[in-house]
């Protein structure tokens, strides 16, 4: 049986237009190197969690969270591409490493204009680390905080 249930609702982790994970500029997104996921191009400054679940940690530049869902699902939520190199500039995360979130839950609030003043691709990607042996369904072409846009079962 697992740790997984049959299906986990994911939910938009950005307001703004959704995309396939191979349609981000980035190789090591695009390839699933690092698992399954999705991305949000947003509309808004607003980042919020993807899943119910307990914060694992937060990244020192604040560009990337991981969250782990009760049942064991692993999910990073990384935003921007590069981002990592402005150390934290443009970020105001919300939450901090053992925290529960829900979908409501607000993780960062991010200047995503200033990331493109920089040159940095504004993607809120979302991978699940732990997804072999799983399939994403996304059923939205469109996301808003809270919503539910699809499915990754086991």
């Amino acid at each position: 049986m697992g740790l997984f249930k049959k299906k986990n609702v994911i939910y938009a982790p950005a307001n703004g237009v959704v995309k396939s994970i191979e349609q981000v500029k980035d190789e090591m997104f695009s390839t699933k190197l690092l698992g399954e996921g999705f991305a949000v191009v947003p509309t808004d400054d607003l980042v919020t969690a993807p899943i119910e679940g307990t914060v694992v940690s937060v990244f020192p530049t604040k560009h990337a969270i991981s969250l782990k869902a009760k049942n064991g699902l692993e999910v990073l939520v990384h935003i921007g591409i590069d981002t990592v190199e402005l150390n934290g500039a443009g970020f105001d995360t919300r939450v901090s490493e053992g925290d529960k979130v829900t979908v409501e839950s607000v993780l960062a609030n991010v200047d995503f204009p200033f990331l493109s003043s920089q040159g940095k691709e504004t993607d809120v990607i979302v991978v699940f680390t732990n997804s072999a042996q799983r399939t994403l369904t996304i059923t939205e072409k469109q996301g808003r905080c809270g919503q539910a846009i699809g499915v990754i079962n086991e």
